[in-house]
Formats: C-alpha cells, sequence, structure tokens
C-alpha cells in the first residue's frame, strides 16, 4: 500500500517547500513592506504575513530606534580653527513605506547626511562655543536633520557630539589663555581690595579730623601695642598737639 503514494510524493514535498517559502512571522518591531509584481501593495505585520512567491516580494523594515555613529568629521570653525569631531545620531523609521521606496538605502543615507550638517553647522561658529554651547548646537543638528529626513519617513530623536579633539598647539594656547584669564580676575581681585582699603582710609580719617581727642587716644593706644610687641627701647615722636591736649586747662 506504501508504493501507491509514492508518484504524489514529489508534488507534496514541492507544495510544503512553497507553503514554507510563502509564510513570513515578522516580530513586533518590525513590518513588511510588500510588492506585488513590483508595485506596491501595503505594508503588513507585526505576526504572520503570508506571501505568495515569484508574485510578491516582502521587504522587512525594523522600527526600533538605531544609534548611528557619525564618523569623526574634520572642521573649519569660523575663528579658522581646525578641529576633530565625531558625534551619535538616534533615529528610527515611523513610516516603512518612504523609508523603502523614496531612498535606496535609508540608512547610509542618513549617515552621509548627519556628517555634512554637521560640518556646516560647526562651521558657523566659533571654538569657544564649540566647547560650551554643545546643548544648542545638537538642538540645531537635530532639527535640520529631522527636517530633511522626514521625507524618507525617518525620525531623528536625538543628537549627541561626543568629542572635539584639538591638536597640541591650540591645547597650549588655550591653556595660556586661561592662566591669562586667571592672573586677570586675580589683579582685579586685589585693585578692588586695595579701593576698598583706601575707602576706609579716608572715612577713618576724616572722622579723626572732626574729634582731636580721638586722634590723642588712638596715638596712645599705638604706643601701648608697640611697647607690648618687645622689651626693646623705642624712641618715638611726640607731637606738641598731644601735649597740649593733655594739659590741665588753667583758666578760670
Amino acid at each position: 500500500m506504501s508504493f501507491e503514494f509514492l508518484p504524489y510524493l514529489p508534488p507534496l514535498i514541492f507544495l510544503l517547500i512553497i507553503l514554507g517559502s510563502a509564510i513570513r512571522i515578522l516580530p513586533e518591531y518590525q513590518r513588511g513592506v510588500v510588492f506585488f509584481l513590483g508595485r506596491f501593495q501595503g505594508v503588513k505585520g507585526p505576526g504572520l504575513v503570508i506571501v505568495i512567491p515569484g508574485l510578491q516580494q516582502l521587504v522587512r523594515v525594523d522600527l526600533r530606534v538605531v544609534a548611528l555613529d557619525v564618523p569623526s568629521q574634520d572642521v573649519i570653525s569660523k575663528d579658522n580653527v581646525t578641529v576633530r569631531v565625531n558625534a551619535v545620531l538616534y533615529y528610527r523609521v515611523i513610516d516603512p513605506e518612504r523609508a523603502i521606496i523614496r531612498v535606496e538605502n535609508y540608512s547610509e543615507a542618513t549617515s552621509q547626511l548627519a556628517q555634512t550638517t554637521l560640518r556646516s553647522v560647526l562651521g558657523k561658529h566659533d571654538l569657544d562655543e564649540m566647547l560650551s554651547e554643545r546643548d544648542k548646537l545638537n538642538s540645531d543638528i537635530q532639527e535640520i536633520l529631522d527636517s530633511q529626513t522626514e521625507e524618507w519617513g525617518i525620525k531623528v530623536a536625538n543628537v549627541e557630539i561626543k568629542h572635539v579633539d584639538l591638536n597640541e598647539s591650540m591645547i597650549r594656547a588655550i591653556a595660556r589663555q586661561a592662566e591669562a584669564e586667571r592672573e586677570r580676575r586675580a589683579k582685579v581681585i586685589h585693585a578692588e581690595g586695595e579701593l576698598q582699603a583706601a575707602e576706609k582710609l579716608v572715612e577713618a580719617a576724616s572722622i579723626l579730623a572732626q574729634q582731636p581727642s580721638a586722634i590723642q587716644l588712638r596715638y596712645l593706644q599705638t604706643l601701648a601695642d608697640m611697647s607690648t610687641g618687645n622689651a626693646s627701647t623705642i624712641v618715638f615722636p611726640l607731637p606738641i598737639d598731644l601735649l597740649k591736649g593733655l594739659a590741665p586747662n588753667k583758666s578760670g
């Protein structure tokens, strides 16, 4: 009896192969762009998808966020300083149809666009802005990339500049500049202290000038301080005005 089914075995195996190649299973994070005889038919998935072999073609598209490393770029800043900059780009596909139909390789196209945009945006800024305003530059690059990749069905979520590398001569120049800035601030602080001290001395002199007895008391206090400082003999001039102030009043 078993030999009676042998003529049907090859067609059965062929049918199973056809069915196996027609069944596709797409996970939750993937979609399938289906073409029928070369024409776009629709986007299918996730789950079980049936594709007719020879008539239909399915192209898988990943919808997860992709971290794209932008290669290091030589950038000439607005103040003619050459730096080497690299960044990371986060994007995802939001329209599988446009990502497959409107651009040949959306990942490569996004990478190339990110490189040119990085050079273009950073070239409009000074070196100090590259180093101190990195968040603003990230936002500017992200907005430009997002607007240009929208046609491809791509959403650029974030751009982060990772490194801004300088040559040795520029690093030394920045170090000298920072040292000069610290010295300038120290001199300004010292000058402000001298100015405040001078103002206080003028104020004290004005008060003493209005009260002659205060000058005498200050003079005596100075003598007392010097006498307790050491045991050596000190010759100190005694103003005549001080003696007049200490002399008893004989009038009356």
